[in-house]
């Protein structure tokens, strides 16, 4: 899934959105056929989308209809061959159905967890096909199902779904949405502790949301400058497995695999590294999704 910082859901009746979203600053576009699209404008969705992945080859995700749903197997049909970057699947629970939807289409899947079934079943939806390319909460409806009031109950999900990723060699899962657009002090900080909690990159719904990811997302200057310090005191230590560097820290080959993480990210991102002071126009917080 590459090094998408945010992911902008597009309702797929919505062409000029869609259009608009491809032209914006969101490093991924999803068009969406699943819960902002109305059943009577189901099948405008999907033509969009089918129109869109073949213009756009390789840049667009699809969310399509979950399983068992009255337009799941349409969606299907129409994305196969379509060159769609890949399907983001809701609701995922079944390993088996999701194999299956794999094989049909031909497509990387990115998968939900929205449920207590598909969190029981993290690890095996994670390592169920080769074409699984990640697998990340869907929390609105996970908490809903789970019962949960507070969001910050949910730590113990997203921990169990970052494992899931990692220990089938995925990368780390993408952060689920932030609901309250007005609330961007709220989505910063959430961003920023998603990103210490294991996660890489978030899902949006409004173009608004985007800068406050990218800024949680993206390595800051002195990030970036300690880790690049680390890898060049690599040659002092010569054939040492562990070491104490000229600022007292305790490096070991963990360490020297986190630094070449932060470095690589910097460079492929191809950002200037920045300070991460408050994003501008960042209001007081209050709740996420």
């Amino acid at each position: 899934m590459g090094l998408a910082r945010s992911w902008l859901y597009v309702p797929g009746h919505r062409a000029d959105l869609v259009a608009k979203a491809l032209a914006g600053p969101a490093d991924a576009v999803v068009v969406d056929l699943e819960d902002s699209v109305p059943p009577a404008h189901k099948q405008r969705a999907r033509e969009t989308a089918v129109q869109t992945c073949g213009s756009r080859p390789e840049e667009v995700w699809v969310r399509v209809n979950g399983a068992g749903t009255d337009w799941s197997d349409d969606d299907a049909s129409a994305l196969t061959g379509s060159g769609a970057a890949g399907l983001r699947v809701p609701k995922a629970e079944d390993p088996a159905a999701v194999a299956a939807l794999a094989e049909r289409t031909g497509l990387p899947l990115h998968l939900l967890v929205e449920s207590a079934k598909g969190l029981r079943a993290a690890f095996d939806l994670a390592e169920c096909h080769p074409l699984v390319a990640g697998v990340s909460p869907g929390e609105t409806d996970l908490a809903a199902d789970l019962r949960i009031r507070d969001r910050r109950e949910l730590s113990w999900a997203r921990s169990r779904i970052v494992a899931a990723n990692r220990a089938a060699g995925l990368p780390s899962p993408i952060a689920s949405v932030w609901t309250d657009l007005s609330d961007r002090t709220g989505l910063a900080e959430d961003s920023t502790a998603m990103r210490d909690a294991g996660f890489f990159g978030r899902s949006v719904i409004h173009p608004g949301q985007i800068d406050p990811v990218h800024h949680a997302f993206t390595p800051d200057r002195d990030e970036v400058e300690q880790a690049r310090a680390l890898l060049d005191a690599l040659d002092v230590a010569g054939d040492s497995a562990a070491w104490v560097d000229d600022r007292g820290r305790f490096v070991d080959p963990a360490v020297v695999a986190g630094a070449r993480w932060v470095t690589e990210l910097a460079d492929a991102l191809d950002d200037s590294p920045h300070d991460h002071d408050e994003p501008a126009g960042a209001r007081p917080g209050r709740s996420n999704s």
